[in-house]
């Protein structure tokens, strides 16, 4: 009986030892074959300066519900979860050039004034928001007022809510001055981003000079802001009209790239970018706060601002080697 027990377990030992051997080869196979497909991409992004892939789960599965949003949606761990990826692009992709930070207050509020540029996306202001992350000596956080159009789009409304963008209102921007914030705004507004590419670093119209209205208000130094590169970004050749329409964009772009390559024509060109920050503009210090209502006044101010811009943009051009170098 049991010869015959052991007979019947030969086949079944003798089909484990095989496995044993098929697992002990396959181990030295995958050993031998060199680095897995997820090293090699952790490789890749460590040399890119970015978090490995079980680092960037990590980060996702933290932001699942997060409830440290501020009442205009800023969160903080979705925030610190793309951070790596905008300090490669200006650290690396664009190789920003940073001077005059100095100028912006390290405590209480701030009101930046810049130009507009990036044809598809609002890279300017995040390269802002970045400089003052990263470079700024006492780390500011920067909320740049967004145009209403881009609230229009779920996926990219919610994204810039929760990076910091504000919904570009007067209530919502004297609402964070008052509360020593920095706010950032874009007068141009979208007429700088539609504009052709023949038409770069000149300065468009301001509007009716909201930004000065709220300097007086609030009290708030106006810091004049020149940004270089995000022209050359995605080079506007035209515009194309009902597909604007049909997805209620303000504008649809057309680019060398976009939309002949498809996905990969929204991969942003490395120009070399230059920000420069101009002296502080206190208005309190020559005019009260009843002067907002004076409309002659404060489109005097608007267009005293625009003009400085508009020559720190100047010198900033003039003074880039090349456009991609």
């Amino acid at each position: 009986m049991k010869r015959a027990k052991r007979r019947e377990r030969q086949p079944i030992d003798a089909l484990q030892a095989e496995l044993a051997r098929l697992d002990d080869e396959l181990e030295r196979a995958i050993r031998s074959a060199g680095p897995s497909p997820r090293g090699i991409v952790d490789g890749w992004l460590s040399r890119l300066g970015l978090p490995d892939l079980g680092t960037i789960a990590d980060r996702i599965d933290r932001i699942r519900g997060s409830e440290r949003a501020d009442e205009f949606g800023l969160d903080p761990e979705f925030e610190e979860l793309v951070k790596p990826l905008f300090v490669f692009l200006y650290r690396t992709w664009w190789r920003v050039d940073t001077r005059g930070l100095e100028r912006v207050p390290a405590q209480g509020a701030a009101l930046l004034v810049a130009n507009h540029s990036g044809t598809m996306f609002p890279y300017d202001g995040a390269m802002l928001k970045v400089a003052l992350r990263v470079d700024h000596p006492a780390a500011r956080e920067m909320r740049p007022l967004v145009d209403d159009f881009v609230f229009h789009a779920p996926f990219l409304a919610s994204l810039m809510t929760r990076v910091g963008g504000v919904r570009a209102c007067r209530e919502n921007a004297e609402r964070l001055l008052r509360r020593g914030e920095i706010v950032c705004v874009f007068p141009e507004g979208v007429r700088a981003m539609q504009k052709s590419f023949r038409d770069r670093y000149r300065l468009q119209r301001f509007g009716r000079g909201g930004f000065v209205a709220l300097a007086l208000a609030t009290g708030a130094p106006i810091v004049p802001v020149a940004v270089i590169g995000g022209e050359e970004v995605h080079p506007l050749l035209g515009t194309w009209q009902w597909p604007a329409k049909l997805l209620g964009l303000p504008y649809f772009p057309l680019t060398p790239t976009f939309p002949w390559f498809g996905l990969l024509g929204l991969v942003p060109l490395p120009s070399k970018w230059l920000i420069r920050f101009g002296e502080p503009i206190v208005l309190g210090k020559r005019y009260r706060i009843e002067d907002a209502a004076d409309p002659v006044l404060v489109d005097r101010i608007n267009e005293d601002v625009r003009e400085t811009i508009q020559d720190m943009v100047d010198a900033a051009v003039r003074e880039r080697a090349g456009v991609f170098f």
